[in-house]
């Protein structure tokens, strides 16, 4: 096929089911989220060659349509993909087309694999993110208390994409993507979390940086993070924590 001429997806899928090679199909992205693909959605598909194995397919690869994203990739280039990396999300939430590894299963498995994160990675990766959402957080409110509304808003911005991160995170998922945060958390809340209340609460702080709104949010994340053994990284923040869950500040003891 050439790029006048590309493949369409049921072709390829036909091509890809008939090739002994072939040990998987993976479908993800839009088609791959129930309700969301629209006129303008493409195909975007794993094609997964057993290790050692070749196929006509992979002249394919990387090819680029209007109907179809292709990728070739083998067996252990797969089990790697998103692990980690920015694809992890798309690839946990992925829709297997073509199953053939350990009996019928195995690609079902690495997906489901993909999805969940390790126990200690997901504790490291919360103490990091926690940290980078309490300094953004701290930013802000520095800056709406210092009559800086411009950098308030923007520091608020920063610091939604390190909360959903830790949120998806104490969780053990791969947050998902922008376009995909609503879908998710519908079908798959956070626990604890009322998904109205949090997608407003986000959209709020993301578009005027509201100073009460930022502290409501944090009072709730604080309490989470504690139950889950973080509470020195926000210890480590000291008399600034004050600042965040807009406490005042002790008054000095005048001069005896």
């Amino acid at each position: 096929m050439d790029s006048e001429h590309p493949i369409s997806y049921d072709a390829l899928v036909t091509r890809a089911v008939a090739d002994p090679a072939v040990v998987g199909l993976v479908l993800k992205g839009s088609r791959a989220h129930d309700g969301m693909a629209t006129e303008h959605s493409d195909h975007d598909l794993y094609v997964v060659v057993a290790d050692g194995a070749t196929t006509e397919l992979s002249s394919l690869h990387g090819q680029r349509s209007a109907v179809l994203d292709l990728i070739v990739m083998p067996l252990a280039e797969f089990r790697a993909a998103g692990m980690p990396g920015f694809e992890r999300y798309a690839l946990a939430r992925a829709h297997v087309v073509l199953d053939r590894l350990d009996g019928g299963a195995g690609i079902a498995r690495l997906l489901a694999e993909k999805g969940r994160l390790d126990a200690d990675e997901a504790l490291q990766e919360a103490g990091d993110l926690l940290d980078a959402y309490a300094n953004s957080l701290y930013r802000s409110l520095k800056n709406d208390r210092d009559g800086q509304p411009l950098a308030a808003r923007l520091d608020a911005a920063d610091s939604v994409r390190f909360l959903l991160e830790l949120l998806f995170t104490l969780d053990r998922r791969p947050r998902p993507y922008n376009k995909y945060l609503e879908w998710e958390l519908t079908r798959y809340p956070l626990p604890g979390w009322n998904t109205g209340a949090l997608l407003e609460a986000v959209g709020r702080i993301s578009s005027t940086g509201d100073a009460t709104v930022q502290r409501s949010v944090f009072a709730r994340v604080e309490t989470d993070v504690r139950r889950a053994g973080l509470g020195e990284v926000l210890d480590a923040w000291g008399e600034d924590l004050r600042l965040m869950r807009g406490e005042a500040a002790p008054s000095s003891s005048p001069p005896s």
